[in-house]
């Protein structure tokens, strides 16, 4: 009898193991395809645009510049490549991956798939900065510093006030966060309100509808640093994104510092929002959807839904850029793109959901 338990018991463990085989390649597909796709779309950036370019011209120019063939290319061609196009695709695989990976990190952390980036204000705290710097006319440079430093100090101060409230807190943080980003929100208007209607006040709404309009490789390089540093960190702490996923009393019994763990979440999500709104301006919707689409794809454990986002993030912007510079006569703001293309296919999402 004992034998037959025993055998039973290393029968199920094996069916366990093949399972838990054939999802990890199944996954691992999955992310491959991701991967192909992202690097079609990479590719495809560099032709679309108002000065289109072909595959030949893409390949001549990459080919002559890498191996110094004796072949010439125009002067305009290698302009807007090295100088509009790759600054240009560049940011915007950044900032789809960072806003992408903070949305799935608030979610996680705050067990609510509704979270997203601007959660506790940081996307306003960016906003206020950069439209306050437009406002007494700082320059390129100024304007990202600014945004990037008021993105941090919303989110600290959204932190110390939660701090100060006896309740749970990680909603003691949600909430002191929304009236951080409301407090944020109304001095926008204030100060589009005493804007010049003729030079700031243009200036400052097309900022805050978001473009990668006049990108630079500066701001690109500038961007860099923070954001791979902060994604890394979320990448070797996705297991600790699993276990808080699941509640403060689970993660406590496994031995997990929830209140360390989370803090060190929330400061590399906040690093990634800050720095893609001060690059970019405001891009709403991909923190939101896209680590929901991820999770249909690869399931919620975010050993495989953290990468899966952070690609499906740049990607999708990048499809939403080469739609905003090649489809229109007029350069439309991502902003309003990806509000579009979102909102609709949340929609679709939630009530997927409700159905099952």
């Amino acid at each position: 009898m004992e034998g037959n338990i025993s055998m039973d018991i290393k029968v199920n463990e094996l069916n366990d193991k093949n399972l838990m085989s054939i999802r990890h390649t199944h996954i691992k597909k999955k992310f491959t395809f991701l991967i192909i796709i992202l690097a079609i779309v990479f590719i495809t950036s560099f032709i679309v645009g108002r000065y289109p370019l072909t595959i030949e011209q893409l390949l001549d120019f990459f080919i002559i510049r890498h191996f110094d063939v004796s072949k010439e290319i125009p002067d305009v061609v290698e302009t807007v490549i090295m100088n509009l196009r790759l600054p240009r695709i560049l940011a915007a695989v950044l900032v789809g991956s960072s806003l992408a990976a903070s949305g799935a990190a608030y979610q996680g952390i705050f067990k609510n798939p509704l979270a997203s980036p601007d959660i506790l204000g940081a996307s306003a705290g960016a906003a206020f900065g950069a439209s306050l710097a437009i406002y007494f006319s700082f320059s390129h440079y100024g304007i990202q510093l600014s945004a990037f430093i008021f993105g941090i100090i919303s989110v600290l101060l959204a932190f110390i006030i939660s701090q100060r409230i006896r309740t749970d807190s990680a909603v003691a943080l949600v909430l002191t966060g929304m009236l951080v980003s409301t407090l944020f929100s109304s001095a926008i208007s204030l100060i589009k309100y005493v804007a010049d209607p003729f030079d700031k006040l243009p200036a400052i709404t097309f900022w805050l509808m978001g473009s990668l309009s006049g990108m630079g490789i500066r701001s690109v390089k500038f961007a860099c640093i923070p954001i791979f540093i902060s994604l890394t960190v979320l990448y070797f702490m996705r297991w600790q994104i699993n276990v808080l996923s699941l509640g403060d009393e689970e993660a406590k019994t496994l031995g997990v510092n929830t209140e360390g763990s989370r803090l060190i979440i929330i400061i590399c999500s906040t690093i990634l929002t800050a720095t893609s709104v001060c690059i970019s301006g405001v891009i709403g919707w991909i923190g939101l959807v896209i680590p929901n689409l991820a999770r249909l794809l690869v399931g919620s454990n975010y050993v495989y839904l953290l990468p899966a986002t952070m690609v499906m993030g740049g990607t999708f912007l990048l499809v939403v850029d080469c739609v905003s510079r090649g489809l229109f006569p007029v350069e439309v703001p991502l902003g309003i793109l990806t509000s579009f293309i979102g909102a609709p296919f949340f929609i679709i999402l939630l009530y997927k959901g409700w159905r099952e």
